[in-house]
Order: C-alpha cells, then sequence, then structure tokens
C-alpha cells in the first residue's frame, strides 16, 4: 500500500521529465538542425516475497515473488537523423547533407599556419592550442564581419584549410606588404588560382575569410599584359566538398580556402551548450576531421566517409510534430494514472484507519 504511494510518485517524476523532453522539441520544431530527444525508462529495483525454489522429488519449481518499486529515467537520448532541407537562395548559408559537422572556434585567433588547430595527419584529430575552445554545429547559417571573416551566427570563426600550391608560389596571393587594402586581422592566408592542379591543403585548421579585395600577381605573357595589383572579390561559392572559391573582377576564380568537417564516433555523446552548437565528451569521442582537397597520398583519405555540403540551403529540425503529440498523449495519460494510484493508495489508508472507530 505504502510501496504504491512512493511507486505512484516516481511515475509522476518520471512522466514531468517526458513532458519537460517533449515540450523542448516541440519549442524546436523551426530551429535550424535542431536534433531531437528522446526519454527512455526503466524499473527501479524490486522486493522480493519469496526465492526462486528449484523442482522437487515430490513439487516442482516456484519461481521469485518480487514487488517493483517503481520508474526511473534510463536515459534521455539525442536523435541525430538528418533533418529536412529547406533552399533558402542564400550564398552564405550551407546545409551538411549526410554525416559531419561544421567546425567553429572561439577564443585566441591562430595568426598562422603554423599555429592553427592541429590536425593527426594518421588519426585525423584536431588538437587546439592554448586558449582556443572547439565547438561544432550543423547550424550552416553563416555570416560576415567587416574583416571578412566567416562566422556562425554568434560570432565563433569557421575553420578551415588553407589551400596553396606545392611548388608555395601562388599566383593569387594576399600579402599585408603588397596589398593596397587594410587586410583582415585574421590568420595570412594564400588565395591560389583555381585552375591550378598542383593544389594542397595546409596541415592546420585556421578561421576561413573572404575578402573583398585579392592582390593578384600580373602576367607578362597575357595579352594584353597585366601588372600586379587589387581585384575586387565579385561573388563567392562554396562546393560539395567545402571548398570556397570567389568569382574575381576580370574572370579569375580564386580557391579561398576548404571549410573543415568533423564526425565522432558517438556523436549521440556530444553535449549541447545552445547556440545550435555542440562539444565533445568523453563519451563522444574526438572529433574525427575529414582530410582536405588533394592530400598527400602518404596521409589516409577519409573524405568519402562525409556528407556533402550544399549551398544556398539550411538543414532544419529533425523533430516529427506527429510524433511528439502522441508521446506527449500517452506521458499525459500516465501522468494521470501514477496520481490516480497515489489518490487510491489515500483512499485504502483511510478505510484502515477508520477500523477504529
Amino acid at each position: 500500500m505504502l510501496r504504491s504511494l512512493y511507486a505512484g510518485i516516481s511515475g509522476m517524476k518520471a512522466n514531468q521529465v517526458k513532458l519537460d523532453v517533449i515540450g523542448n522539441n516541440i519549442a524546436n520544431v523551426g530551429t535550424t538542425s535542431f536534433k531531437g530527444s528522446r526519454v527512455r525508462f526503466q524499473d527501479m529495483v524490486s522486493q522480493s516475497m519469496s526465492q526462486a525454489l528449484a523442482p522437487g522429488a515430490s513439487q516442482g519449481g516456484i519461481n521469485p515473488r518480487q514487488v517493483g518499486l517503481g520508474v526511473q529515467v534510463a536515459g534521455i537520448d539525442t536523435l541525430v537523423g538528418q533533418g529536412g532541407m529547406q533552399p533558402t537562395s542564400r550564398n552564405l548559408d550551407v546545409a551538411m547533407d549526410g554525416e559531419g559537422y561544421l567546425m567553429v572556434a572561439k577564443g585566441k585567433t591562430p595568426l598562422t599556419n603554423a599555429d592553427g588547430v592541429g590536425v593527426d595527419p594518421t588519426e585525423h584529430t584536431a588538437n587546439a592550442p592554448s586558449g582556443t575552445d572547439l565547438f561544432y554545429t550543423r547550424d550552416g547559417a553563416l555570416t560576415l564581419d567587416k574583416e571578412g571573416n566567416l562566422l556562425n551566427s554568434d560570432g565563433l570563426r569557421v575553420l578551415g584549410y588553407a589551400i596553396s600550391e606545392v611548388d608555395d608560389k601562388p599566383s593569387l596571393d594576399y600579402d599585408v606588404t603588397k596589398s593596397t587594402t587594410t587586410p583582415p586581422k585574421s590568420p595570412t592566408l594564400n588565395y591560389v588560382n583555381a585552375d591550378s592542379t598542383t593544389l594542397k591543403p595546409s596541415g592546420t585548421l585556421i578561421p576561413l575569410v573572404i575578402p573583398e579585395k585579392i592582390f593578384v600577381l600580373g602576367d607578362a605573357n597575357a595579352v594584353p599584359p597585366t601588372s600586379d595589383g587589387d581585384v575586387r572579390v565579385k561573388t563567392f561559392s562554396i562546393e560539395k566538398d567545402g571548398v570556397v572559391k570567389a568569382i574575381l573582377e576580370g574572370g579569375k576564380v580564386a580557391i579561398l580556402g576548404q571549410i573543415a568537417v568533423a564526425s565522432f564516433k558517438n556523436p549521440g555523446g556530444l553535449s549541447k551548450v545552445g547556440g545550435n552548437i555542440y562539444q565533445n565528451t568523453s563519451n563522444s569521442g574526438a572529433p574525427i576531421v575529414r582530410t582536405g582537397k588533394n592530400t598527400d597520398k602518404a596521409v589516409p583519405d577519409n573524405s568519402a566517409g562525409y556528407g556533402d555540403m550544399l549551398q544556398g540551403m539550411l538543414e532544419m529540425s529533425n523533430v516529427d510534430l506527429a510524433e511528439q503529440f502522441t508521446d506527449m498523449i500517452i506521458a499525459s495519460r500516465a501522468f494521470q494514472a501514477a496520481g490516480k494510484t497515489i489518490s487510491t493508495g489515500d483512499e485504502i489508508l483511510q478505510d484502515i484507519i477508520n477500523l477504529k472507530r
């Protein structure tokens, strides 16, 4: 009788948690790239009234007699399934179609490739320098600041590979000593001609920049010959592999870098920190970074295991409203039933007390 009271209390508490999770899912049905959650229950310890008995010569076996003492929350799982795609026609919007999270950083900005976020060439794990915090997101609603830094909606810098030519003599450059415009206060990036066949990614990740102008080396063999000078960036595009290309005045195309993408052995183990961003935990595993474009053949290439980056689209929430409302009805009725257990136990206690009268 008293056990039923406490079992009812545990049922109300557990279903209250489930209603809280359902309410959060419904509230975020329109949140970009939101991943819904579910609640799982498990029974508490059971009190044994009698132990099991094995069959004997004169009688058969007897099962144990146990009374359950209630319910508890077994886990709250993040459902990492793909959300629907919504076209936006905005060139700074990107959606991951498949596996992968964008990498964003907060804190000290690496000034060169040498002090960027290191990527292990064998394990493909990321190692952030001191003073830099790494986060991960599926929200591809990117923005630019006045210096051209590529950011998420909360101002965290988007990380990626700098792209250069194998001989380290790019035909397009953004050099502080050459450019007549004020360069971004971000890592110095080499911008190379997209027609080059000898491209290679940097070994580290640094914040990407989309500048207003790029310094272009002149071509004496052109007709007519061209001289060195700044060329304005007319527009840019983001390809499926994350390579950012700028179309310059005059028709040349420059590669500005490649957006980095990471995956996890257990994405459900990521911790939500708000703002549509996640942080890895001890159970999610370390981030496994996608290899860059034209990576050296000596380095294992894992790029085939990641999804495509779709420009002009955003991933929507993966919450199914019909399923959430059904779960809400079940949780609400279960909550009421648990409350009824308590009121019924109270009536029985009242009858016992009345026996003395």
